[in-house]
């Protein structure tokens, strides 16, 4: 286990010099610093709140000059401090590590950087400049005396940068949403769109329906409210949406690999396409077997047009033709092939992007999938799908109860509403604050008339002549908190009483399909009934098999399928090219990030003046209930400016030294 020799991390001093290695106490907190990649240990680590040194060998000075010189590159120039000033610093560093009396004796030298990085510090606009000269300033204040020696070492050989943000570690895809929001601000959209579409196609889709986790992260928060980063996402895609017809085309392929070297992709769902895509612009050939009749998967059927018109989303599953793919509808597997099937037709690797289109069963007395008005919620939506996508029949009438508190349940309620139902009783066993469905979705339901039953739990469905009549409820209540400060639930007894209804639709909650994978396939499935896949490589236990998304996950959303897609391809084209995963650089230092947790939940003290988000301009409620039409509309250029405008640029800096050369991979 590595262990500290000196350094200064939040303002906490360590200094183990002058100890032997053995005598340095271990500490498990350290546990992810021993090595970088195996057998590589890691000599120094610098970031924005303080470095660690954990080799008496290991030069800080070249540490920091290899981090500041990352900062002077990556400065935007929107302010002086930051711009000249990180560039400044650089030089003066490479002057000491170099022993040159450029600048002057080492201790004038030393005082200059100090004042340089203070000034930095204090008056830089953006988060990079308040963070990256903070381990610059503890090494002087507490180890200048280390510096001076370190002048006389080689230089470092082996290194490494990272620059990352809040907002780009929170999203599974790991987007760049600085720099796509920073696009927006100097007027080019299509540049924005670009980094996007270095992750994934599905740009308008995602700027629709995505769960936002760089929100949560976005420290604009403790201000006053987060950047509507989604909604400029989406800003950006409906802008530039005639991009796709002249930027995806198979000329956008430079080099392509034998057809024989071809991929099965297995689902056209965003798992599915995202890998797809990836791969094709690799230069591969890829089929896309996919059991419904359109690609789109739980986002076409599951997500009603409200929130997801299926024009857009067809947009961009297009992609996959135009640039040479191709698409094989009423294709299931288990059904109409198998594992062995697709190996036997030549394809070199499968890609699983399986959906979790099975819904579970509440498991209550009376509970009967053959009564009349009894469906879960995936089936509900897919007739809702078929009826306003397909034109065909279906009735909906009386009082339709939802069971459930995800973002399934709500646009189940919701589109029972456009349907015709008289009333809509959503029951959730919890409270409101417990609900895992955005809170957006929430409260556009409330806004639509949806009855909401929080504590509350269904008992018994209550039938007569094999149809729904209805549901027994009974009430709870919270327990007391746990070790982990979650308040559980238990039942109020004799708190019975009943609800009529002529529809009950349980959305507690999907599960992959049992008839897919067979033992046979050789496929091993953990106990959940997901596939068993590595978390890195997404590599299956049948060697060329991966699988991503929710049939790896369970119900999760639509952003972390998309993410497996772009993981699942670079695993897909490392076997296919090397006959084996490479180590990824980019992903394992993001491990050591977050496992540390080195990006502290935290506020800089440069006052920043309140500027409350663009508000969505949205169909009323009253109008909006009885139509499919999309309720959130497109900000405008001026509006994206604005909001784009409230974006902190709260990069983050790191850096770290190893021991022996780290393997070349990629993000």
């Amino acid at each position: 286990m590595a262990r500290v020799i000196y350094g200064v991390w939040g303002g906490v001093i360590t200094d183990n010099r002058g100890k032997n290695l053995f005598e340095i106490e271990e500490s498990p907190e350290f546990a992810e610093f021993d090595a970088f990649n195996q057998g590589n240990p890691i000599t120094t680590f610098v970031g924005d709140h303080g470095f660690f040194v954990f080799s008496p060998d290991a030069s800080l000075l070249d540490a920091l000059w290899l981090y500041m010189d990352k900062a002077a590159e990556e400065s935007c120039g929107k302010c002086t401090p930051c711009r000249m000033g990180t560039g400044l610093i650089r030089d003066r560093l490479a002057a000491l590590r170099e022993e040159s009396d450029e600048f002057g004796e080492s201790s004038v030298v030393f005082d200059e950087i100090e004042l340089l990085a203070n000034h930095v510090h204090k008056t830089s606009l953006c988060g990079l400049g308040q963070t990256c000269t903070r381990a610059l300033l503890a090494a002087l204040a507490h180890f200048r005396d280390q510096l001076e020696r370190n002048k006389h070492m080689l230089p470092a050989k082996h290194t490494m940068t990272y620059v990352t943000s809040p907002c780009t570690e929170a999203c599974p895809a790991k987007i760049d949403v600085p720099r796509y929001i920073d696009y927006i601000k100097d007027g080019k959209p299509s540049h924005s769109l670009g980094v996007i579409l270095q992750k994934y196609p599905m740009a308008a889709t995602c700027g629709r329906v995505c769960v936002r986790f760089c929100e949560m992260a976005c420290q604009r928060s403790k201000v006053d409210e987060p950047v509507g980063i989604k909604t400029l996402k989406r800003y950006v895609a409906d802008h530039e949406q005639g991009l796709h017809s002249e930027l995806f085309s198979k000329e956008l392929i430079s080099e392509r690999h034998p057809e024989d070297l071809k991929v099965a992709v297995v689902g056209a769902g965003p798992a599915g396409i995202c890998c797809a895509y990836h791969l094709l612009l690799k230069g591969y050939t890829v089929d896309v077997f996919e059991a419904q009749e359109q690609a789109g998967g739980m986002a076409s059927i599951g997500i009603p047009s409200y929130r997801l018109p299926k024009d857009v989303l067809r947009s961009e599953t297009d992609i996959i033709e135009r640039l040479g793919g191709r698409f094989l509808y009423g294709q299931k597997l288990g059904r109409e092939f198998n594992v062995d099937g697709l190996f036997e037709r030549g394809y070199k690797s499968v890609f699983l992007g399986l959906g979790c289109a099975e819904g579970r069963l509440l498991n209550v007395k009376g509970e009967d999938t053959s009564l009349a008005g009894y469906e879960s919620g995936i089936e509900f939506l897919l007739r809702v799908h078929d009826h306003v996508e397909g034109g065909k029949p279906m009735d909906l009438a009386g009082d339709v109860v939802v069971v459930g508190g995800g973002n399934v349940a709500m646009d189940c309620a919701r589109s029972a509403l456009r349907m015709g139902a008289d009333s809509v009783h959503l029951v959730y066993r919890r409270t409101k604050e417990d609900m895992p469905a955005d809170h957006e979705e929430i409260e556009a339901a409330e806004k639509e008339g949806v009855v909401f039953h929080f504590l509350t739990n269904p008992a018994q469905i209550l039938s007569e002549d094999a149809a729904v009549t209805g549901v027994e409820l009974i009430e709870m209540r919270q327990t007391e908190a746990n070790g982990q400060g979650r308040r559980g639930v238990e039942v109020i007894p004799g708190s019975e009483y009943c609800l009529a209804a002529t529809t009950v639709i349980p959305a507690i909650g999907q599960r992959v399909a049992g008839d897919c994978l067979k033992a046979e396939d050789g496929i091993s499935m953990d106990k959940w009934g997901c596939v068993d896949a590595d978390s890195s490589s997404l590599a299956t236990s049948r060697p060329g098999v991966f699988a991503g998304g929710d049939c790896r996950l369970g119900p999760s959303t639509l952003i972390h399928a998309m993410a497996h897609g772009l993981k699942g391809a670079r695993s897909i084209d490392d076997y296919l090219q090397l006959g084996r995963i490479r180590f990824f650089p980019r992903s394992r230092m993001r491990e050591i990030i977050n496992k540390y947790k080195t990006m502290t939940d935290e506020w800089l003290d440069t006052p920043v003046k309140h500027l409350y988000r663009v508000p969505i301009h949205e169909m009323d409620p009253e109008t909006r209930k009885s139509k499919f039409n999309e309720v959130e509309q497109t900000i405008s250029a001026e509006e994206a400016y604005h909001e784009a405008g409230r974006c902190l640029r709260c990069y983050r800096l790191y850096a770290l030294v190893t021991e022996y050369p780290i393997p070349e991979g990629c993000a």
